[in-house]
């Protein structure tokens, strides 16, 4: 199972529920004694890829350390309307102050665990990785993320930090390839850093530019046709990484993949996922 980071969890859950609360719910210290106790259950009215079960679990723990948790599916399960994803045992208005946030974050892992479950398939028998992009929701980038892992892709960059991409708005402001490359090579030596170096690419002359300077590890083709791409890769001839990046749908992503590029970039995994419609549903005794 993918790794999610607990301390960025942590904060993420103590932030979400203040957003959520404030000083109280109001509604349940009103109508529910402090003491009471309820028993739940979480409901899958969607076809799609489950996940945030274990998110769920650590929101739960956090509200009340003393729940419980029954869980009957895996994180990354293929799911149907009417699966019980789990039970719940719990102080009742903890129950019902976690409830919004469970539901939120469920609702939106398990459409992006969704969505890249479908980019997998597409190009499941293709010697190419899907990957996600840094197009995702503010603070749920690490979930987000994790999700994607979930349903089959894989993380590209986590953010500006750890990976270096030279894209249209550094050559153009830099004034060209060979000397963002350069000025990259400059920044990397003086502050002791050994990153990788993506180099995106508009058209093949650019392309020829990048293959005379080298010294990077993968060329980004950015809104290449797909015979023009066929092209492109075979001129790197496994030279560099290559990677196809630029409006990738489930209907193109396949015929992009059998150009025979390395990586695939798609930011409709993170940015278009949707949701997979859920509900946490209290069991009358």
């Amino acid at each position: 199972m993918p790794h999610i980071d607990h301390e960025l969890l942590h904060q993420f859950i103590i932030d979400g529920l203040y957003e959520d609360i404030h000083e109280g719910d109001h509604t349940s210290l009103a109508c529910i004694p402090a003491d009471d106790r309820t028993h739940a259950r979480l409901l899958v009215k969607a076809e799609g890829v489950i996940a945030g079960i274990a998110v769920a679990e650590a929101i739960f723990k956090h509200v009340d350390p003393t729940s419980t948790l029954d869980i009957k599916l895996n994180d990354g399960q293929d799911v149907k309307y009417g699966d019980v994803a789990f039970y719940v045992e719990c102080n009742s208005q903890a129950l019902l102050k976690a409830e919004r946030l469970v539901l939120n974050t469920m609702q939106r892992l398990s459409g992006v665990a969704t969505l890249s479950s479908r980019f997998a398939f597409e190009v499941g028998d293709l010697p190419v990785k899907v990957l996600d992009t840094r197009k995702t929701t503010p603070l749920m980038r690490f979930l987000e993320k994790w999700a994607v892992t979930i349903g089959g892709c894989e993380n590209y960059r986590t953010g500006l930090y750890d990976w270096i991409m030279i894209k249209d708005n550094h050559v153009d402001a830099c004034g060209s390839h060979t000397e963002a490359i350069s000025k990259v090579h400059e920044f990397l030596k003086a502050n002791q850093l050994d990153l990788g170096i993506t180099v995106e690419v508009r058209n093949l002359v650019e392309l020829e530019e990048v293959l005379n300077k080298g010294g990077i590890t993968r060329i980004m083709f950015d809104n290449f046709e797909v015979p023009i791409l066929r092209e492109a890769v075979a001129h790197v001839n496994r030279r560099f990484e290559t990677e196809a990046s630029g409006g990738v749908t489930l209907h193109t992503v396949r015929k992009i993949a059998e150009t025979g590029v390395d990586y695939i970039s798609v930011g409709a995994l993170t940015h278009s996922a949707g949701t997979l419609d859920l509900s946490l549903k209290v069991i009358k005794d």
